[in-house]
């Protein structure tokens, strides 16, 4: 269980440090990217 919930946090901060890093740049086109490659049903539909 930890291992799980180490995992998550870890990629909660991944995220966050996109996320972050494109509204720094004003890039949001590279995060969306992000977000298509990754297993969230409910984002990727919604774009």
């Amino acid at each position: 269980i930890r291992k799980d919930l180490e995992r998550k946090a870890d990629w909660i901060a991944l995220k966050a440090f996109s996320l972050g890093k494109s509204l720094f740049t004003g890039n949001s086109k590279s995060f969306f990217v992000h977000q298509k490659n990754l297993p969230n049903k409910g984002i990727s539909n919604s774009n």
